[in-house]
């Protein structure tokens, strides 16, 4: 429990401190909180050095002796990475765990799916129905750019998807996450809130599109022979590419403009960026915007590496906390980081076990972090 510490007064140049039954002078208060940070620091050091250690050597390993794993755990993990980054974001700037990130993701899959091909589940059992509209009507639009397996219609179609779940997002928060807020409610009214919201996402989508697997285009498409024996698609190199680049562009965001430091000061301290002039509400609109966007957007690489699924982003919620515990909670790059473990785990992991299993391997991640090092490999030491 943090001690509670007041300023005093007491003669002319001369401030003291008065902390728990103690009384130092107050040019002494902030070198003993530094010592403190510090001694948490070193205690956390055997941790950080053996999850490090851990990580490196898993992925040497990976790299010579699973090749092909290795390189489809690097995609799938950089699909991860989009998803935890925006979960790390809200959570930096709102403090609680979306537990509805995966159903949004997953909706920002169909609403993607529907731009692009217009269809809906029938009234009929097994007989779409199309509502008359879609992308696919415009000329080329499916047709595939270059070795990719479509066309521009889906790029269309998931940028609009995009803008889409940015709005949603947004829409969200004012409906609910806001009167919350207003209400002061405690972390878990909010997860319990999120968690309402994933299970009526869900139910959405079975109604709308129903059960049964869908994919954004159909046919067989072969892969590639690469070398080391690695066999890729076209489609899941253009997945790595994309993932990696809006990483680095939220990174640019974050870090080298005016509207991420706002939202760093307001994760960092609420309350003072408010007092220093930072529209917080403003801060809190464009979080959701961002974070809504990434759900998208991860969704749809999902859908093109895998299909889509109502009930696939339910299974995803365990990976991408993982991802999101292991790269340090509030911290995007650690996300990345994270994910990128997480998904390379994951997939090495199916020479050993079932890949049923895969989700118990993330747990077993997240009990691994919770015991070497609780904060992650990017978090703060306060």
């Amino acid at each position: 429990m943090r001690r509670r510490c007041w300023r005093a007064k007491t003669w002319p140049g001369s401030t003291w401190v008065i902390s728990g039954m103690s009384i130092i002078p107050a040019r002494y208060a902030d070198s003993f909180s530094e010592l403190r940070d510090r001694y948490r620091a070193l205690g956390d050091r055997p941790g950080a050095i053996g999850l490090w250690a851990l990580i490196i050597a898993l992925f040497v390993w990976a790299a010579v002796f699973q090749t092909q794993l290795f390189v489809v755990g690097i995609i799938v993990g950089s699909i991860l990475a989009l998803g935890a980054m925006g979960l790390t974001l809200v959570y930096g700037i709102l403090k609680f765990g979306n537990f509805a990130h995966g159903d949004t993701m997953m909706l920002g899959s169909y609403i993607a799916y529907i731009l692009l091909t217009g269809t809906v589940v029938g009234r009929q059992a097994n007989i779409d129905t199309d509502i008359g509209i879609s992308l696919e009507q415009f000329p080329g639009a499916t047709t595939g750019i270059g070795d990719l397996s479509f066309g521009y219609g889906l790029l269309i179609a998931i940028a609009l998807a995009g803008l889409a779940m940015a709005l949603i997002s947004i829409a969200l928060d004012r409906v609910v996450y806001r009167r919350l807020r207003q209400r002061k409610s405690g972390i878990v009214i909010f997860a319990i809130a999120s968690l309402g919201i994933a299970f009526s996402t869900r139910a959405l989508m079975l109604i709308i599109w129903g059960p049964d697997p869908r994919r954004y285009v159909s046919g067989i498409h072969y892969a590639k022979h690469y070398p080391f024996d690695v066999v890729l698609k076209t489609d899941q190199i253009f997945i790595f590419f994309v993932a990696f680049g809006l990483a680095v562009a939220l990174y640019v965001l974050l870090f080298h403009m005016k509207l991420g430091k706002a939202m760093r000061a307001m994760a960092d301290n609420a309350d003072l960026a408010l007092v220093s002039g930072i529209n917080t509400d403003r801060i809190i609109v464009w979080t959701w915007a961002i974070g809504g966007a990434l759900m998208a957007v991860a969704g749809a690489l999902l859908a093109v590496q895998a299909s889509l699924k109502p009930d696939l982003g339910f299974g995803l919620i365990l990976p991408l906390f993982a991802a999101a515990i292991l790269g340090g909670l509030g911290k995007p790059h650690g996300a990345f980081i994270g994910a990128m473990v997480v998904g390379v785990t994951q997939e090495v992991s199916i020479e050993f076990i079932s890949a049923g299993y895969k989700p118990a391997v993330a747990f077993m991640i997240l009990v691994l972090i919770l015991l070497l090092r609780p904060r992650g490999l990017f978090g703060s030491t306060n």
